[in-house]
């Protein structure tokens, strides 16, 4: 059976921010299961092999006797994938359903089913049979693809009122199960003003609209949200592979939200008491998870083209913790603050956010500049561009009070808290 495919591209006390150091916190693998739900949330491309993030689902499920429920529903039907009597090449939701399910099982859980929903069974949503295998279940993963399928199969109307499947699901979360998903099973956790589509350029040259567009490269977002789940900021995933993050702070900023938890592929998001004034978060995995921070941002239109200035990111890997109330986070004590020792400036960057129409980018390329600036005594700014010209926008990146790094090797640059960003068009 083929692998499902990633969704393609279209489709410390630090100026005035508090930093915690975590001096006892265990890593979230090694927390007691929590009586009020928690989401795992995956950036997208989560590896077969990522024994920490499907150890992590599982152990909250019950360990070993976790009961995995798959929901595939974001992949196309089989009625719609020509090669779906082909179990090398197949890409369907039962296909899909039906690969997960295993990858659960060799994982550790002692039983994993497909729940039979898809574009071509939205009836099921509200099947009392489908309802009771939901009801058995422990944990529930949803799996990638395109996030509006979801919204199309489990909820209903123009109030997106829940299927019964959903209700359940919802109602399992509520008292203990774990759930998670990987890309657009991620995504569909969001509450208000969920994306659904749109390339970094575009985004910041024309703004966001609210829909589902045919065209791949508009900011689109549905205004009445996702699921719900994660209500505490936007959601985007990929955001480092695909350069997304112009897309998300263009998106927080034209509907009002002040804070993006931007997910990065192959690691989760694990969140503990998801909605509640103790909403807790801990992120685990091989990269990370940026937060962005709008609360003092300013946008402007002219003439010219739209800017943002004052906005704050933060860069947050393995073991970090991040308290939602108090826009806190706290950096896992095995790193340490970093000495800039580097005395080259940063390189040039003339693609800040990996454009699909660059055949020589590379992914990762915000990240990697703020990274290179945090690392270095010989500038406290630095600047990159985007590919894109007419115009071309100008991102700042600025060590600004409150700003801190910190490192896991003693040299480079691991863990960002508050890089100020600027966005100028020119």
């Amino acid at each position: 059976m083929r692998v499902p495919s990633a969704p393609s591209r279209r489709a410390v006390l630090a100026g005035g921010l508090v930093v915690a150091l975590l001096t006892a916190a265990a890593p979230a693998s090694a927390a007691a299961r929590p009586r009020t739900g928690s989401l795992v949330l995956v950036g997208g491309a989560l590896k077969d092999d990522n024994t920490q993030v499907y150890g992590e689902i599982i152990k909250r499920a019950g360990g070993p006797q976790a009961r995995i429920g798959v929901i595939t529903a974001a992949s196309v039907p089989e009625s719609q994938d020509p090669h779906a009597d082909d179990p090398d090449r197949c890409s369907n939701s039962a296909c899909n359903g039906a690969y997960y399910a295993g990858l659960f099982k060799r994982h550790g859980a002692a039983d994993a089913q497909w729940i039979p929903l898809d574009t071509d069974h939205v009836a099921n949503a509200d099947s009392d049979a489908v309802v009771a295998q939901v009801e058995s279940m422990t944990g529930f993963f949803f799996g990638g693809g395109d996030q509006y399928r979801y919204l199309t199969t489990l909820l209903r109307g123009d109030e997106h009122k829940d299927s019964k499947v959903l209700a359940a699901i919802r109602a399992k979360l509520a008292h203990g199960a774990v759930v998670s998903g990987s890309s657009a099973g991620a995504q569909i956790a969001s509450g208000p003003d969920m994306v659904s589509g749109g390339e970094s350029y575009e985004s910041l040259r024309d703004g966001s609209a609210p829909g589902y567009f045919d065209d791949p490269t508009r900011l689109g977002y549905i205004p009445e949200g996702g699921f719900g789940f994660l209500r505490s900021g936007l959601v985007d995933t990929h955001t480092g592979a695909y350069g997304r993050e112009g897309r998300a702070l263009r998106l927080a900023s034209d509907t009002g939200h002040d804070r993006v938890y931007a997910l990065e592929e192959n690691t989760a998001l694990v969140v503990d008491r998801p909605g509640s004034e103790r909403e807790h978060l801990t992120v685990l995995g091989p990269n990370g998870v940026a937060v962005l921070d709008l609360r003092d941002a300013r946008a402007h239109d002219s003439a010219n083209g739209w800017s943002l200035r004052r906005a704050r990111y933060s860069y947050l890997t393995d073991g970090d913790q991040y308290d939602a109330r108090t826009w806190t986070p706290r950096v896992h004590p095995t790193k340490q603050p970093l000495v800039p020792a580097a005395t080259t400036p940063v390189p040039a960057n003339t693609d800040v956010f990996h454009s699909a129409a660059n055949p020589d980018g590379t992914p990762y390329s915000f990240r990697t500049t703020a990274r290179a600036l945090a690392s270095t005594r010989a500038q406290n700014s630095a600047t990159a561009t985007t590919f894109e010209t007419g115009p071309r926008f100008t991102v700042s990146l600025t060590k600004a009070r409150g700003f801190a790094a910190f490192t896991g090797d003693g040299t480079s640059a691991r863990t960002l808290i508050a890089l100020q960003i600027d966005i100028a068009p020119h």
